[in-house]
């Protein structure tokens, strides 16, 4: 069973939230908003925060500014995860990601179930690793990114998190590269 170890210090991280709307702003992006405080209230940075349309392209470019950014640990998107024909962040994020992270889907999915029942399936929630950066592609609603946080990103985003969480692996995460981001920073 998990648990946290308050024998270990807490390590806040720099974590960055992009919406991707066609139609709101950052005083009605309520989504981004509930992300942004559950990261502040974690103890973590908002390292930033914005809203591009529903275009790979500019998603793109944000997320790679994010990427390659030293100040930014992690990444969390909201919005464009359906099946519109608007809906374009998995397609614009997923082909930037080094390594899926399958059980993400799978945990939110799970989660989700119990909340929506199978109205989650009409999400398509992803996330990976991309130039040592945590990258999570959540959907648009603030149901979703509190599912998302309180569930899974509060405990994984934890170093105190036992038996494993995100944290411990970061200095590892770009080994193969040989260039160390996160030993840079």
């Amino acid at each position: 069973m998990s648990r946290i170890d308050d024998s270990r210090p807490f390590v806040p991280l720099n974590i960055a939230v992009l919406t991707v709307s066609d139609t709101r702003s950052l005083d009605e992006d309520r989504s981004g908003s509930t992300l942004a405080a559950r990261i502040e209230d974690a103890g973590h940075r908002l390292a930033d925060r914005t809203i591009v349309t529903d275009d790979v392209d500019r998603i793109r470019a944000a997320v790679n500014r994010w990427i390659e950014d030293p100040g930014v640990d992690v990444i969390i998107s909201t919005g464009g995860t359906g099946f519109t024909g608007r809906d374009v962040t998995p397609e614009a994020i997923e082909p930037l990601l080094e390594k899926r992270m399958d059980g993400f889907s799978e945990v939110f999915h799970r989660i989700s179930y119990d909340k929506i029942g199978t109205s989650t399936i009409q999400s398509r929630a992803t996330g990976g690793v991309a130039g040592a950066t945590y990258i999570f592609v959540l959907p648009g609603s603030p149901g979703a990114c509190k599912d998302a946080w309180d569930g899974i990103l509060k405990w994984q985003l934890d170093y105190r998190h036992m038996p494993c969480n995100f944290v411990e692996i970061m200095p590892r995460l770009d080994e193969h590269l040989k260039r160390g981001k996160l030993r840079e920073a």
